[in-house]
């Protein structure tokens, strides 16, 4: 099996190259290396030595990325996410509702039942919206992580 012409490595930081018997052409951070002349190509997995029979020696020579006046130093943005969706609790999802103005707001307790006992004053009372609690706003956010609540209200 004859080996490929040639093989391309690209590199973005400062690695080092030893100057050898090989040929090397540097154009703007990418090295061409030309293959060794073997004998044959053998399956030799040392440290020099790839699978195909080339030779990739990384060892200290400056590779030049010749930035020119006008092309100036790219910055590094690193991302950083949460790694994970926080799920909502659907049965909260369905006792509370938030208003345009950020307030959580939740039915009164006692209209589930039973409503025949009640008089229709009671009823229309307990069919009202309430706001919930400041002491509970942790609670009710914990469970229903994407609500749009305004805090200060």
């Amino acid at each position: 099996m004859t080996a490929m012409a040639s093989s391309t490595a690209t590199f973005s930081f400062g690695f080092r190259l030893c100057p050898s018997h090989h040929p090397i052409r540097i154009t703007h951070s990418t090295v061409h290396f030309s293959p060794r002349p073997t004998k044959k190509a053998t399956l030799n997995l040392t440290s020099s030595h790839s699978i195909s029979g080339f030779t990739t020696q990384l060892l200290p020579v400056r590779v030049s990325t010749a930035a020119s006046p006008s092309q100036t130093p790219r910055t590094l943005t690193v991302v950083s996410a949460k790694g994970y969706k926080m799920k909502t609790h659907k049965a909260s999802a369905k006792r509370f509702r938030v208003t345009g103005t950020g307030k959580i707001m939740r039915r009164r307790a006692g209209k589930q039942h039973l409503l025949a006992k009640k008089n229709a004053k009671r009823r229309n009372r307990l069919s009202k919206m309430q706001q919930v609690d400041r002491s509970d706003y942790n609670n009710v956010i914990g469970a229903l992580p994407y609500l749009k609540v305004n805090r200060q209200n």
